[in-house]
């Protein structure tokens, strides 16, 4: 487990592949942040805090996130690498979750960065050091979560085809479908009487639960859960696919 862990993160920082995604994360975050003049500009907000980057930064993550975790298992199909792992000493489940840890490192290098946002705040403020410390540690938290989950679902897009680009657009489908679909369904109107269970059910909710610095056993279990869901379901895609090219 921990060598396919290493070998995915030695993939993305030996090549320019890692460093690129990383780069367009922050080059994109940080333009929008604080040069293109829209809802999302800090400097146009007129509040020394990080709200407009915790709620730009999911947008970016359902296109920043599915470049990292197409290739995942898409790539393993493609060379015909896949066997060769499976004949490992390792079963399909560590297997998966190795590349779950390896998407959950990057993610983590691609968030260090914006440290320096904090920083910029700290200063910018009228009075110097006036900060919500809670919401944005809560934030930053409910970030990574959101991450997790769609680095769950990205991986999980990449066990169902050997196409990378076929990996990519479904994975930002199912995604978005993840964060914002319930929310649509819960303002269908038949449906207003199930409008609070369906925007629990989305991922949009729990994010920005904790993101107002509240993190609840409630919305760590949901993550999780996610995130173990779609893990499972990877397992049960490539041990369903290994046993048809067995037949």
């Amino acid at each position: 487990m921990i060598a396919v862990f290493k070998k995915e993160i030695r993939t993305f920082f030996t090549s320019s592949i890692g460093y690129l995604i990383i780069s367009l994360f922050l080059i994109i975050n940080s333009t929008f942040m604080w040069l293109v003049d829209s809802e999302f500009n800090i400097l146009n907000y007129g509040y020394a805090n990080l709200d407009t980057f915790f709620l730009f930064s999911p947008i970016v993550f359902l296109i920043f996130i599915p470049a990292i975790g197409m290739r995942m298992f898409a790539e393993e199909y493609q060379v015909g690498t896949i066997e060769f792992l499976l004949t490992k000493p390792i079963s399909v489940f560590k297997l998966v979750l190795s590349k779950f840890f390896a998407t959950s490192i990057l993610i983590l290098f691609a968030l260090l960065p914006t440290l320096v946002y904090v920083i910029t705040i700290y200063y910018l403020g009228e009075t110097k050091g006036n900060l919500d410390s809670a919401a944005i540690i809560g934030s930053y938290f409910g970030l990574f979560f959101l991450g997790l989950s769609f680095s769950s679902i990205s991986i999980f897009c990449s066990a169902v085809t050997s196409n990378q680009i076929v990996a990519f657009l479904s994975a930002i489908a199912l995604n978005f479908l993840c964060y914002y679909g319930f929310d649509f369904i819960s303002t269908i109107d038949f449906l207003q009487f199930f409008s609070f269970l369906f925007e629990k059910l989305g991922i949009s909710y729990h994010y920005i639960m904790i993101s107002k610095g509240i993190i609840t056993i409630q919305d760590l279990i949901y993550f999780l859960s996610f995130c173990i869901l779609f893990i499972k379901s990877t397992e049960f895609i490539i041990l369903k696919n290994t046993q048809n090219e067995a037949k």
